[in-house]
């Protein structure tokens, strides 16, 4: 029997990095070797909690689970029934299409080890190829540019529209990027931390805002110029807003700022209930539009990723070698003290 290296969640706030078997593969699956995995914040809310409740008695008992779900990495092994791949491809995963469960958010396998293994293996829907051109620590960037690229269409933003995002974060960050090369005409981000606000504009945003130190509403005012609500009650001629913070003050902020006709698209999770002023919703008449993953666009990124790729990249902001895996993720535990976590094992290339 072979074994791997695989992290998995430890106790509250730490991981364990285990022995495990090596999978393999039958008939129809494909084996990864895993070249680099990004760190989420769903990784961070696993590692706070201690793992995943057990599913026979919600509530209940912890269990660990196997972390990982932004993996990209090369064949290293086909089942004979796999068609279009082979031996030294180089592929991003999608975590949902696993029989066995997602990827690294309570499913069997994790994508945060040396192998994953990846069952009823299919090109466009469990993989996609990608060239060498690109390093695996940008590709890993794969899935969470495919829940950012989600939440831009979900708000069929329009080259004349002018938009917010809340959190400069990959996923805000991303839908930034998204956004202009979807011809948006202005793009602003907002958020607490000036790196953050630097690195926004260093991906293309047109404007950002500091919203500790400045007054949002008169700041998207200045830069969007003045509309009213349905009371005819002054409001920033912004069209759409993006929550990518998941913060309750983020929604008391666009309620207050919503002109009429407004859209508010939610990508963030809510770490708990807000306290909506839908009084306020009234007001604007502003439509509220969630966005959950990836349903289409896990591997229609792909390619933009690709030819992108340096812009991409500028998301990542620290590469720690799988041997210093606790580091890793203390790192993207500690708020603030990091963008992008991604994990690499091997060679960067």
């Amino acid at each position: 029997m072979s074994t791997m290296k695989s992290v998995r969640t430890g106790g509250v706030g730490t991981i364990d990095v285990v022995d495990t078997e090596r999978p393999v593969p039958g008939p129809k699956d494909a084996l990864v070797r895993i070249r680099a995995c990004g760190i989420c914040g769903t990784d961070v809310t696993f590692l706070h909690m201690g793992g995943m409740p057990a599913r026979a008695h919600l509530g209940g008992d912890m269990v660990p689970v196997p972390l990982g779900h932004e993996p990209a990495g090369e064949i290293v092994e086909v089942g004979a029934e796999v068609d279009g791949l082979r031996a030294g491809d180089r592929v991003v995963v999608n975590p949902q299409d696993a029989p066995t469960g997602i990827i690294g958010c309570g499913g069997v396998h994790g994508g945060m080890s040396e192998y994953l293994l990846i069952e009823n293996a299919e090109v466009g829907k469990s993989v996609a190829v990608f060239p060498d051109t690109v390093p695996f620590a940008v590709a890993s960037l794969n899935e969470p540019m495919a829940v950012a690229r989600h939440c831009v269409n979900r708000s069929e933003a329009k080259p004349g529209d002018k938009v917010v995002v809340f959190g400069a974060g990959p996923i805000g960050l991303g839908a930034a990027i998204w956004l202009k090369l979807r011809g948006v005409e202005h793009v602003v981000v907002a958020d607490v931390i000036p790196s953050r606000l630097e690195k926004a504009l260093a991906v293309g945003a047109d404007a950002v805002i500091n919203s500790a130190e400045e007054d949002v509403a008169a700041r998207l005012t200045a830069v969007h110029g003045q509309s009213t609500n349905a009371l005819g009650q002054p409001r920033p001629g912004t069209d759409i807003f993006i929550d990518a913070a998941g913060v309750p003050v983020v929604f008391n902020t666009v309620v207050n700022s919503a002109k009429w006709g407004a859209k508010l698209v939610m990508v963030a999770v809510q770490k708990k209930g807000s306290e909506i002023d839908l009084g306020g919703m009234l007001r604007s008449e502003l439509t509220l539009i969630a966005s959950q993953g990836y349903p289409t666009e896990i591997f229609e990124v792909t390619p933009e990723l690709v030819e992108h790729q340096e812009r991409f990249a500028k998301l990542i902001s620290h590469r720690i070698p799988f041997a210093e895996a606790e580091r890793a993720f203390e790192l993207a535990l500690t708020p603030g003290a990091a963008e992008k976590v991604v994990v690499t094992l091997g060679d960067e290339d």
